[in-house]
């Protein structure tokens, strides 16, 4: 459904800014194959309207003209629309060559090229080769999980939508009404962070334990989006980041590589066993279940009583 959306406003566009005089609702209509497809003149006009006033939102100056016989018509006229020449410095190009080379294993890779190479036409300069085999650099962000694409769009179109998500301490995944409002990538996983409808505040979602497909729903928002969306200090502080206290662990040899990266200090008990101690913070209780049976809570007291909590509500489905 996007993308037809996409096509019909593209279409409009191209049909606005290719006419030397106003074009009217009924030109318009032949004019683009899915306007032809319309219903009826009501299903037409709400389409038209609603598209006129998306590409008016994108930018497009259109102008309504009235006729001698009272007919409305419309155009996009070139010299209001035309866009200042692209001037890019060697290190402005090649900033925006890395960021291509990020998304060469997603599905952005198409769009980034094509973009890429538009810009190379407008004047990018010929010295800089944003796709040089040989760089010292060969940045990656894999996106694996299936979720990733309709979110984006949904992001962009500012959409609601549902989709089942599995909390680490769920033994079901339940269904989630969410307004997104950014993806992030943090430590080699994608999380979206958005507004919960269900529980009335922002939350944060890691996209790998969202299962089934994500569905659009239609309306608006119902909460503001904020300015600055801080996907990676949510999360941060869930991890245990910002902690300024620290917790005594066992951990199971050859297990839970995360936490001994975290770790202060290690020290072996024998038996298959190391004890640890590392950072606490908000969330922890919540990341150590994730390690199950190979993780051992010591101390604190407290951090101990929640991660058993945790376990039970599991257990208890």
């Amino acid at each position: 459904m996007a993308i037809a959306k996409a096509e019909r406003l593209m279409n409009l566009a191209l049909c606005l800014l290719g006419t030397r005089r106003p074009l009217s609702k009924r030109e318009l209509r032949e004019s683009v194959e899915a306007y032809l497809e319309a219903g009826n003149d009501d299903s037409f006009n709400r389409m038209f309207e609603r598209d006129k006033d998306d590409l008016r939102e994108l930018g497009l100056v259109i102008e309504t003209v009235e006729s001698l016989d009272g007919e409305v018509g419309y155009l996009a006229r070139r010299d209001s629309n035309s866009l200042p020449p692209i001037t890019l410095d060697a290190e402005e190009a090649a900033a925006l060559g890395l960021a291509a080379k990020v998304w060469q294993q997603a599905r952005l890779a198409g769009a980034a090229s094509g973009a890429l190479q538009k810009l190379r036409a407008a004047g990018l300069p010929e010295d800089v080769d944003p796709y040089e085999a040989h760089g010292a650099l060969e940045p990656r962000i894999p996106v694996h999980e299936a979720a990733f694409e309709p979110l984006m769009l949904a992001c962009r179109d500012r959409r609601p939508v549902v989709f089942d998500y599995r909390k680490a301490t769920a033994a079901r995944p339940e269904p989630r009404h969410v307004e997104p409002w950014a993806l992030e990538c943090w430590r080699g996983h994608w999380y979206l962070a958005g507004f919960d409808r269900d529980r009335g505040a922002e939350r944060v979602f890691r996209l790998s334990r969202i299962t089934g497909k994500v569905r659009s729903r239609g309306g608006s928002f119902t909460a503001p989006v904020p300015d600055v969306v801080t996907v990676r200090e949510t999360v941060a502080s869930w991890a245990g980041e910002s902690a300024d206290r620290s917790a005594r662990i066992r951990l199971r040899k050859g297990a839970g590589y995360p936490l001994r990266a975290k770790a202060a200090a290690v020290r072996e008990l024998g038996d298959g066993w190391d004890e640890l101690e590392i950072p606490y913070g908000h969330g922890l209780d919540a990341w150590l279940v994730e390690f199950g049976p190979d993780v051992v809570v010591l101390e604190p007291a407290e951090l101990r009583a929640d991660v058993v909590d945790r376990l039970r509500a599991v257990a208890m489905g």
